[in-house]
């Protein structure tokens, strides 16, 4: 077999498929008529329980991150590997494509190491960068790259390490990075919270308490090539005194950083994981704490019926607010369920402008005994792009009733055509038709696969970047054990279009 891809046509530009994530696949022959014939071609193993790589899809490559291994190429057609760049460390991001000089290249980040540049028909290292305008930067929202730079999100470990007591909660921000293409080398740092974090008293006489911090940056931004801007939601604050730039929507130039405009949601929301513990009394909780109802999923930069260009955001708290791309103004927002700290919108919306169509997954799963006030509503829901009214929604029951398996859409989900493909926490996959809200195909994850590469391969819940479309593949990582207690799984499934019968 072939060593070396050939990636002259990628099928999308990273998470988000296009710049503005809409998470729309225009290349794609899979609809509600053709969605039956849908086979599993392949399946790959990886090596994590917790795969959370979004593949990228040339004419003859699948490239995906495989935890603990690498980056992997493997062979569209048999599933066999072209090229391994090996990587010890957890790969958090989507494949992103990207040129210098006429070589293509493809970037991903390491959850804690930062951002890579590999050679994409060879896997031949390029380069490394890491943000160190933060001691303790998490990588987890996938970079976006345009011509000459590469953004990268920014959160912090911090919301994690707070669960230790004697940890002196908290110092750091998110922010957004932006990186030269060729080198890797700093363009400029945002800082989403501008104030130096400072001594706020202390815990148990001995262990300080500092703030504010926290506004992490979890997902990719959408870019508008009109304004040259960036935009990005925020997370809560990790501590007291909390920010106006948590919970939030902004508007950035990309050539400078600069802020354009910032729209708060939720304000005073301070969580931290030491919030979940709910034996201790924990005194990296911040008091009083919020609902943990961040911004999580990435922005969407979408197109009206009239023209006009707005931004979509989903937040965990179940609601989904359209704003002015210019001003930031509220032009309507949707609540769907009751939400809570993994959601409500918890990864990702998608959105068809052609039907004039927005597609809202809700979790509403209760964890640690955080739910949020209210009657869950787990399910996927369409709006209308302009008015944000309801057009139809889709749910059912759970097949079971554990913590590891519930029914509700933490994943993120994707469009094509007249269909939007969703992949449920009870372990099925499903395509939703548009224009009725009909279920027209699904598939059950919740057993043992052959692989390809003789790993010993079994599904478990969707969740996390959700399904990626291209040609008449279908492909999804089955398994996701990270958030939740859910059911682990280790399985890269590539389903195919069977010819039609005539």
């Amino acid at each position: 077999m072939d060593t070396v891809a050939r990636p002259t046509s990628a099928y999308g530009v990273g998470w988000g498929i296009d710049l503005h994530n809409t998470r729309y696949q225009p290349e794609s022959t899979i609809d509600a008529d053709s969605a039956a014939r849908l086979a599993l071609k392949w399946t790959y193993g990886l090596a994590s329980t917790a795969p959370r790589s979004y593949p990228l899809i040339t004419e003859d490559t699948i490239f995906v991150g495989d935890g603990g291994r690498g980056l992997v190429a493997l062979d569209r057609e048999t599933g066999c590997e072209r090229w391994l760049f090996e990587h010890p460390g957890q790969i958090s991001s989507a494949i992103v494509p990207g040129r210098i000089d006429g070589r293509a290249i493809l970037i991903f980040n390491d959850r804690t190491k930062g951002v890579y540049a590999v050679d994409a028909a060879s896997g031949e290292f390029v380069w490394h960068a890491a943000v160190e305008d933060e001691p303790l930067p998490w990588y987890s929202g996938t970079p976006l790259v345009t011509e000459d730079a590469v953004f990268v999100p920014v959160s912090s470990l911090e919301v994690a390490i707070a669960m230790n007591p004697l940890y002196g909660c908290c110092t750091t921000s998110g922010g957004m990075a932006a990186l030269d293409i060729r080198t890797g080398n700093k363009l400029w740092y945002l800082p989403t919270i501008e104030k130096a974090a400072e001594n706020t008293g202390s815990h148990w006489l001995f262990v300080s308490k500092y703030g504010p911090s926290g506004a992490a940056v979890w997902g990719a931004p959408s870019y508008d090539a009109d304004l040259d801007w960036l935009f990005f939601g925020t997370g809560q604050n990790y501590s007291h005194p909390t920010t106006d730039t948590s919970d939030a929507i902004f508007a950035v130039e990309a050539a400078t950083g600069k802020i354009v405009w910032i729209r708060q949601y939720t304000k005073n929301d301070a969580y931290t994981a030491a919030c979940n513990i709910e034996a201790l009394n924990h005194p990296n909780c911040p008091d009083p704490h919020g609902p943990d109802v961040d911004f999580g999923a990435p922005t969407m930069l979408v197109q009206t019926e009239s023209g006009r260009k707005i931004i979509i955001a989903g937040q965990k708290s179940a609601d989904v607010h359209a704003l002015d791309r210019r001003t930031g103004e509220r032009i309507w927002t949707e609540k769907l369920g009751r939400g809570g700290i993994i959601g409500g919108v918890h990864w990702g919306l998608a959105a068809n402008e052609n039907l004039g169509m927005v597609f809202v997954p809700i979790s509403d799963k209760k964890v640690m005994g955080f739910p949020a006030p209210g009657e869950a509503a787990p399910g996927l829901y369409a709006l209308d792009i302009t008015t944000g009214s309801r057009l139809w929604s889709y749910s059912r029951a759970s097949r079971c009733d554990s913590q590891e398996c519930v029914f509700g859409y933490s994943a993120a989900v994707t469009a094509t055509n007249d269909v939007v493909v969703a992949g449920s926490m009870d372990g099925y996959l499903e395509i939703i038709s548009a224009t009725t809200g009909e279920r027209v195909w699904s598939h059950d994850a919740f057993r043992e696969y052959p692989s390809v590469n003789g790993v010993a391969s079994h599904g478990g819940a969707f969740d996390a970047h959700g399904p990626m479309i291209a040609d008449d593949l279908l492909i999804v990582s089955a398994g996701y054990a990270y958030v939740g207690e859910q059911r682990a799984g280790n399985a890269l499934l590539v389903f195919q279009l069977e010819p039609e019968h005539e």
